[in-house]
């Protein structure tokens, strides 16, 4: 069956044309997610969230763009809402802790680069994280970015290049303090 026949079959409130859609888009929604928090229960949950939002709202789709281009603009604002949200309580709950600093972490040596890449691609603020992992690591276009994020092209892009500078100062220096200081 089609992609646009399932759309309307999950409209009429077919659950196996939801689960076939779900099956479809699940394995590189979760991907885009998981590279955006850094972290597999979150992840796991904002997925659900997306996909729940998506079929709530599966009567907007107007096929402009792309069913998977839709969906993905709706998990990235459902991570981005949802990291802003894990911010808000973190903060909230520091400051009832009355935490005035962290101990800083001791050094474990040198990791291996793709662990370093992920201790830096998770350091970026999550404008600058989603553009990267989405153009760089899942190979989306500026267009269809903008288009998830809600921003022109051209901002798009700019975070893009601020993201690779700011990931390139990083190894640089061998460490997260250079992204603090820009941040």
């Amino acid at each position: 069956m089609n992609e646009q026949r399932l759309i309307r079959n999950a409209m009429s409130g077919d659950a196996r044309a939801e689960r076939a859609l779900f099956d479809a888009h699940v394995e590189r929604i979760w991907r885009v997610v998981f590279r955006m928090t850094g972290d597999e229960a979150l992840s796991e949950d904002l997925v659900q969230d997306a996909f729940v939002r998506a079929f709530d709202r599966l009567d907007s789709f107007r096929g402009d763009a792309s069913f998977g281009t839709w969906l993905h603009a709706i998990a990235v604002s459902v991570t981005l809402n949802g990291l802003q949200q894990r911010r808000r309580r973190r903060d909230h709950e520091a400051e009832r802790e009355d935490m005035t600093t962290l101990p800083a972490a001791a050094p474990a040596g040198r990791p291996d680069l793709r662990h370093d890449l992920d201790r830096a691609v998770a350091s970026l603020d999550d404008p600058h994280r989603c553009v990267f992992v989405m153009h760089d690591l899942e190979g989306f276009t500026h267009e269809e970015i903008a288009a998830a994020m809600g921003t022109p092209v051209g901002t798009a892009k700019a975070r893009l290049s601020r993201a690779r500078a700011r990931l390139r100062a990083w190894f640089d220096a061998g460490d997260a303090a250079v992204l603090e200081l820009e941040s």
